[in-house]
C-alpha cells in the first residue's frame, strides 16, 4: 500500500468519487468523510471506507460537524488529509488541522467555493483555512489567481487539471438498443450534460431549439443531468412547442455515460460559471464530438473557434443556435474538429497524468512528513 488517504467531499459528486476510486485502485488505503450520501450513479469503490457525518460543513454546522469529524480521523489517522471545495470541507479541515497539528492537509478548489465567496466574512475564514494548508489544487489559471489573494504562500498553489480517462471517454459507435429507445433514428443529435441548476443556464439551450428546428426539424436535444429546474425547463420546452425534440434523460452513471455521448454529433455547455475545463467537456471532446460552450473562465484555452468547436456568449440561444445549426450543416466535417478536441483532451487532461502529478504531491509530503 501506497499510504492512507482521508478525502473530505461530498459523495453526492461524481467528481469526489472519482478521485477516492483513482486512489483506492492505485492502491492508497482510502477513507471518505461525507455529508451527503452517494448516488445511486456514484458507484464507490468496494476498497473505500465511507463514513457519513449528519452535520453539513457550512454555516453554523461547521462546529458541530467537526465534533463529528476529530474521533474519525483520530481512529483513521491518515497520512494526508484531502479536502474538496474550500468553503465547506476545506474550511472543516483547516479547523482540524490547526486544532490538532496535524499535517500534511491538502485543499482542492472547484471554483465556485472561492469565486462566490465574497464577504467580508467569509475572506477572513478562507484566508486562515488557505494558509494552513500545505498544497492547494486548482484547475484553471483564473482560480490560482483568486486562490492568491487569499494565501501567504503562493507558491503552495499548482494547477492540475481533474483530468478524464480517455480509455473509458473514446469515440465508438452509437448503440443500436439505446439510440432506439430513445427514438433517435438517424436524426442530428445534440446533448448537454451539465446539472439543471441556475448556473449552468441550461434554459438557453432550450431557447435555441426552436431555431435550429426551423432549420433542421428532425433534430433532437438529449438533456441530460438533475437538478431544482428540471420541472421548470421541462415547462418551457412545451411552452416552446418544442417537448417532441427534447428528452431530459436525467442522471447517467458514469460508465454508461460514453454510450450517451456517442450518440450525439454535437455537446453544448451553456454554464455561466466553471473553474477550468468542465468535466463533462472534456469527456465529450475525448469521445471525439466538436463542442459549443460559453466564454467563461478558460474555455478559451480548451477551445478555438473552427478547430475543435466554437465559444459562444453567456445567455445568447440565437448565437447558440447558429453554431450548432453551422455544425449540423457541414456534415462529417465536424468528425475532424472531433478528432482535435480528442487529441487535446489525450495531451492535456489525461487522467493518468494528471493524477500521476497529485500522486507525487502526496508521496513528497508523506516522505517529508517523516523527516
Amino acid at each position: 500500500m501506497n499510504g492512507s488517504i482521508c478525502f473530505l467531499g461530498n459523495a453526492s459528486s461524481i467528481h469526489t468519487v472519482r478521485w477516492a476510486n483513482y486512489f483506492s485502485e492505485r492502491g492508497w488505503g482510502v477513507n471518505l468523510i461525507t455529508w451527503r450520501k452517494p448516488t445511486v450513479n456514484n458507484r464507490i469503490h468496494r476498497n473505500v471506507v465511507v463514513h457519513r457525518i449528519i452535520f453539513p460543513a457550512y454555516s453554523l454546522m461547521i462546529i458541530p460537524a467537526l465534533l463529528e469529524i476529530i474521533p474519525a480521523l483520530r481512529k483513521i489517522k491518515p497520512d494526508i488529509i484531502h479536502a474538496h471545495y474550500i468553503s465547506t470541507f476545506g474550511i472543516l479541515a483547516g479547523l482540524y488541522s490547526r486544532l490538532f497539528k496535524k499535517k500534511p492537509l491538502v485543499l482542492s478548489a472547484w471554483g465556485s467555493d472561492v469565486l462566490l465567496s465574497r464577504t467580508p466574512w467569509m475572506k477572513r475564514i478562507l484566508h486562515c483555512t488557505l494558509n494552513q494548508a500545505d498544497i492547494i489544487i486548482c484547475d484553471a489559471d483564473h482560480i490560482a489567481q483568486a486562490l492568491s489573494k487569499f494565501t501567504l504562500h503562493p507558491e503552495r498553489i499548482h494547477l492540475i487539471n481533474f483530468g478524464t480517462d480517455i480509455d473509458l471517454f473514446k469515440p465508438k459507435k452509437a448503440e443500436p438498443k439505446l439510440q432506439e429507445a430513445l427514438n433517435l433514428g438517424d436524426a442530428p443529435v445534440v446533448i448537454s450534460l451539465r446539472n439543471l441548476s441556475p448556473v449552468y443556464d441550461v434554459g438557453s439551450l432550450i431557447a435555441a431549439v426552436p431555431f435550429v428546428l426551423c432549420e433542421y426539424p428532425d433534430t433532437r436535444f438529449l438533456v441530460a443531468g438533475d437538478g431544482k429546474q428540471r420541472n421548470h425547463l421541462g415547462a418551457m420546452a412545451k411552452m416552446l412547442g418544442v417537448s417532441h425534440s427534447v428528452t431530459f434523460i436525467g442522471s447517467i452513471a458514469n460508465d454508461e455515460l460514453p454510450n450517451y455521448i456517442n450518440l450525439a454529433d454535437i455537446y453544448v455547455s451553456t454554464s455561466l460559471s466553471d473553474a477550468g475545463l468542465a468535466a463533462s467537456t472534456a469527456e465529450a471532446m475525448s469521445c471525439g464530438l466538436p463542442v459549443v460552450v460559453t466564454d467563461f473562465g478558460d474555455n478559451r484555452k480548451w477551445v478555438e473557434d473552427g478547430v475543435n468547436g466554437f465559444v459562444v456568449p453567456l445567455k445568447n440561444p440565437q448565437v447558440l443556435a447558429q453554431m450548432i445549426i453551422y455544425l449540423i450543416s457541414i456534415g462529417d466535417e465536424k468528425d475532424k474538429m472531433g478528432r482535435h478536441g480528442r487529441q487535446l483532451i489525450a495531451t492535456r487532461n489525461n487522467r493518468e497524468i494528471e493524477m500521476g502529478k497529485v500522486e507525487g504531491l502526496y508521496k513528497m509530503m508523506i516522505e517529508g512528513n517523516k523527516c
